[in-house]
């Protein structure tokens, strides 16, 4: 199963960095390059645990949905979302926050399965991890930039 680790150090208190990263309209706005919107389930504000968002996004030129469950939530130091139905045969999402220094350490640990068998496992090499990547490290920027402000 791939997985994404990216670690985020924001000058920002770690109640802050949580919020920001369970805010479905900050989500939407880091997606604004695959059109992405909240279109079932929690649409706007902060997601909390139990509840479902339901996501539309282009992504390589087709458009696909998948909904994500808040499965785990002890705030302020982490909250995992996992999906229920969509693209991937699996995927696991946590967000850990860490108090350090005069700031948050954010880590993001994105595990994935990807359908097709053999043929999910050469996207993964070819393209998808990379691909998954560089959405979430975008998320990050814009979290980080708006916890700074």
């Amino acid at each position: 199963m791939p997985t994404i680790e990216i670690n985020t150090f924001i000058i920002a208190n770690i109640e802050r960095c949580f919020n920001l990263a369970r805010s479905i309209d900050l989500h939407v706005d880091s997606m604004a390059k695959t059109k992405e919107t909240a279109i079932a389930g929690r649409v706007s504000g902060l997601i909390e645990f139990g509840e479902t968002v339901t996501w539309r996004a282009k992504h390589f030129g087709v458009w696909h949905t998948l909904t994500s469950k808040i499965t785990g939530f002890d705030f302020p130091y982490s909250f995992t979302d996992e999906m229920v139905t969509g693209a991937f045969k699996s995927f696991k999402h946590q967000h850990l926050f860490f108090s350090q220094n005069d700031g948050t350490l954010m880590i993001d640990i994105f595990e994935f399965e990807s359908p097709f068998g053999i043929f999910g496992n050469l996207a993964n090499v070819l393209f998808l991890k990379n691909y998954l990547r560089k959405l979430l490290q975008n998320r990050n920027r814009l979290i980080k930039e708006n916890a700074e402000y």
